[in-house]
């Protein structure tokens, strides 16, 4: 199929950053999954203390099954992120995605900038990045 994806960590501002294209079937979801789950295991952050932003504006109209494997994707607590923000086109594929994210505590964005303004916004109660916590320089 046409599925294409990057997943990259930043440890230093407990941030995984994802983009993502094409159709995705069964098998490319599995995929993505499992390079997921090793992303995940490098950083350094406490369990769901992390952000996620997700670029999806190359994504195409996806079949329901993917959709709603999509949701199951996204209703995982094990890789929950404190905050979640994608990157989107205003297309059908974005009320695909908001129907997936039903539930979840995640905004919608049309560029990248706006995306992460909004994720490395400081609320009151929530930990500090992980560069914060433990004196390091974050660039």
């Amino acid at each position: 199929m046409s599925a294409r994806f990057t997943i990259d960590v930043d440890p230093a501002r407990d941030l995984v950053r994802i983009t993502m294209s094409g159709f995705y079937s069964a098998a490319d979801i599995d995929a993505f999954l499992a390079k997921r789950a090793a992303a995940h295991r490098l950083l350094t952050c406490g369990a769901n203390e992390h952000l996620t932003l997700n670029d999806v504006r190359g994504m195409k109209i996806q079949s329901q099954d993917s959709v709603q494997a999509f949701r199951q994707m996204l209703s995982d607590p094990a890789y929950r992120s404190r905050r979640l923000a994608f990157v989107v086109d205003q297309t059908l594929a974005l009320f695909q995605l908001e129907r997936a994210l039903a539930n979840r505590d995640a905004r919608c964005f049309a560029t990248v900038q706006q995306a992460e303004a909004w994720l490395f916004e400081r609320r009151a109660g929530e930990p500090a990045p992980a560069a914060a916590r433990f004196g390091r320089d974050a660039a």
